[in-house]
């Protein structure tokens, strides 16, 4: 399995001399290709592991590796991961199952060059550049006039970067939106953010705008109303949703939903992102039609007087794909440009 895409934007990039692996990871899957260069950027070889199955990513790559032709060596990569680079190189992250250490990683596979990229960083590298898989327009103009473009979605955690256009070029400013507090606004979401707060008293935006944040908003509802929850996992509560059979799972994935668009308003606004919206979260493409009948927008666009703002903001439900290694390896292409020019 393939994918090419257009080349992203970087002025004087040569090609590579000798193909690379990019690696997107997730709290729940990494996903691995092997690239090439010569000309549009080129996905080989792609790969999908899950998280649980190893006990290291060191693990998922030398398996990865292993697979690859012994004619062709592969010494360096790019790891795009969610989560705050530290100064000592690591990787502080609350949603993986192990630590990231790139040094070490380099080490243990031999590599020359390894180097590490923030997961929705790298999404937002390729989100227009590739071409995006448009899935759902949700809200706004069909386009925008150039600008900074949000790129956001829950997976694992929630993810979100924000892409700068600068003189044909691109900045990406890489954040901890996920880590900020959630805020609400109706009496619904003020019993739910009290029965987080028995927990913990910072309850940051992807502890209910993410896949294990709609089990615990699940759980949450349930206890408000005295009930048992009948499903315990994200697609298990999103499938009864859609079914309509059950009220409780119906009801938290609408507040999801409703959490998601005031989340995102706010986050529009924040960074001034009148170039459009991207959501690219995995468990999106999943409750698409939910989400198109869903508070979402509604919830988007009551922002007070800024509402006549967000309305001329694009918001657009992309498929995610393999733009976590497509954007990764642009822009590990675009730093070994900036190091030898």
């Amino acid at each position: 399995m393939g994918a090419t895409t257009r080349p992203l934007p970087a002025a004087g990039r040569q090609p590579a001399r000798t193909p690379f692996i990019a690696a997107d990871v997730g709290g729940t899957h990494v996903r691995v290709g092997l690239v090439h260069d010569d000309g549009p950027i080129r996905v080989g070889h792609y790969r999908k592991y899950a998280c649980a199955d190893f006990p290291a990513l060191a693990a998922i790559l030398e398996a990865y590796l292993a697979e690859l032709p012994a004619s062709a060596p592969v010494r360096h990569g790019v790891i795009a991961c969610a989560g705050h680079p530290l100064e000592d190189g690591s990787l502080l992250s609350v949603n993986l199952p192990w630590p990231v250490v790139p040094q070490r990683i380099r080490t243990q596979l031999r590599f020359e060059d390894l180097r590490l990229v923030n997961d929705f960083e790298a999404v937002a590298h390729a989100v227009e550049a590739a071409g995006a898989q448009s899935l759902l327009h949700l809200s706004g103009p069909e386009r925008a006039p150039p600008g900074p473009v949000l790129v956001v979605g829950p997976g694992t955690g929630l993810g979100a970067a924000v892409r700068i256009p600068d003189r044909g070029h691109a900045v990406v400013l890489a954040t901890e939106a996920g880590q900020a507090a959630l805020t609400v606004s109706t009496e619904a979401e003020i019993e739910i953010l009290r029965e987080f707060l028995r927990e913990r008293r910072h309850v940051p935006i992807e502890h209910a705008l993410s896949g294990p944040g709609l089990v615990r908003l699940h759980a949450a509802l349930a206890r408000v109303r005295g009930i048992q929850p009948a499903h315990a996992t994200p697609a298990a509560i999103t499938a009864a949703a859609r079914s309509g059979d059950d009220p409780l799972a119906r009801d938290a994935l609408e507040l999801f939903c409703g959490l998601l668009g005031s989340a995102v308003g706010d986050m529009a606004l924040l960074y001034g992102a009148h170039g459009g919206v991207y959501l690219a979260g995995g468990i999106l493409p999943q409750i698409r039609d939910f989400l198109a009948h869903s508070s979402f927008v509604q919830r988007f666009l009551d922002k007070g007087p800024m509402r006549e703002a967000l309305l001329r903001i694009p918001v657009t439900l992309v498929d995610h794909g393999q733009l976590g290694v497509i954007g990764a390896a642009g822009w590990y292409l675009d730093q070994s440009q900036n190091d030898n020019g």
